[in-house]
């Protein structure tokens, strides 16, 4: 199954085999970018233009695989865990379901796709589950479901971004101390406009928030500094041909603002629970890949701060070397998540 990512810049695609002693193998892995304004805040504004980059991302990456996964981001969905009574039929949980969805869901039923696990015992009521329900939009849900068409694949599953980046973390927070139990790990997502903060013990997320900052603002301020244009500012950016005043004029006083940036999103997170530190900071995401950022968050935060590679770990195949490009691998933590889905329950 490939596990396709639809960020606002860019596409990425991961397929990953799993042997019998569960070590993983990245077969193929590629990334496909998108013109500014094709994809604004989730939404695929330019529906035909996207899918055609789908289909030459498909094509780059080597791979024969049709059937896809793909996400919505969290903006787009509408998360609940409920308690239910334990023991109901599949078929009574579907109704008991659909009942409670109607407290909590501001659209008609009708109108939204419903989708539902049950998580375990509901704590400290014995004779309940906890049971955990998503719903988004029919209209989103179709847009992500047409865009793979279009591109002639098989959308086989629709996941939330955060769940799937947070899959795909687990084996990163599995490689901390004590393997991680029990741990608060602040996980980051940087992207280009927005990054997302997720705050997780053991595999719960206790805390999740949207934040207003990301990677583009790196290329505003090398587009200033030097006085050229987005475009070609982003390109510099990705290739580091810069010149020598580069370290001092710009990467450092950004390291220095993103390391502040994301001081005051754990300061959100403190302020509004009984929490006043983590264990760790997970740094993931396109805008992770900046160099001396690990350093940077730990000297503003104190915290151990550490970049999240999801290849870490698993053997690269020589397709998904060359296809992947110039993009670190910290940028594929949704496409993994979801690529992983096909060994999960």
């Amino acid at each position: 199954m490939l596990g396709i990512d639809v960020s606002t810049n860019s596409l990425r695609l991961v397929e990953l085999q799993r042997d019998p002693s569960g070590r993983w193998e990245v077969l193929h892995c590629a990334v496909e970018p998108l013109e500014r304004g094709w994809v604004k805040e989730g939404n695929i504004e330019q529906f035909d233009q996207v899918a055609s980059a789908l289909k030459r991302l498909v094509k780059k990456s080597g791979s024969k695989t049709r059937s896809a996964a793909l996400a919505l981001p969290g903006s787009a969905v509408i998360t609940k865990k409920i308690n239910l009574p334990a023991g109901l039929s599949e078929a009574e949980l579907e109704l008991q379901v659909e009942s409670e969805a109607a407290q909590y869901i501001p659209f008609p039923l009708a109108e939204v796709s419903l989708d539902f696990c049950v998580v375990g015992p509901a704590p400290k009521m014995p004779d309940f589950v906890e049971v955990l329900l998503v719903a988004s939009r029919k209209e989103k849900v179709s847009d992500r479901q047409g865009l793979a068409e279009a591109a002639g694949l098989v959308p086989v599953l629709l996941d939330v971004e955060s769940f799937a980046s947070r899959l795909a973390a687990a084996r990163v927070i599995e490689a901390l101390p004590n393997r991680g139990e029990n741990m608060l790990v602040a996980l980051f997502e940087l992207g280009s406009q927005n990054s997302s903060l997720q705050v997780i013990r053991n595999e719960d997320m206790v805390y999740e928030r949207e934040q207003n900052f990301g990677g583009n603002q790196l290329t505003a301020w090398i587009a200033r500094h030097y006085s050229i244009s987005p475009e070609e500012a982003e390109s510099k950016k990705k290739s580091a041909a810069f010149a020598p005043d580069y370290h001092e004029a710009v990467l450092s006083p950004y390291q220095s603002q993103l390391g502040q940036d994301i001081g005051r999103a754990l300061q959100f997170f403190f302020t509004s629970t009984p929490h006043n530190k983590v264990d760790y900071v997970l740094l993931s995401g396109g805008a992770a890949a900046v160099p001396g950022i690990e350093v940077a968050v730990m000297n503003q935060t104190s915290f151990p701060s550490k970049i999240v590679n999801p290849f870490e770990g698993m053997s690269l195949s020589a397709a998904s070397v060359s296809a992947k490009g110039a993009d670190s691998s910290t940028a594929f933590l949704v496409a993994t998540g979801l690529a992983m889905r096909r060994y999960s329950s």
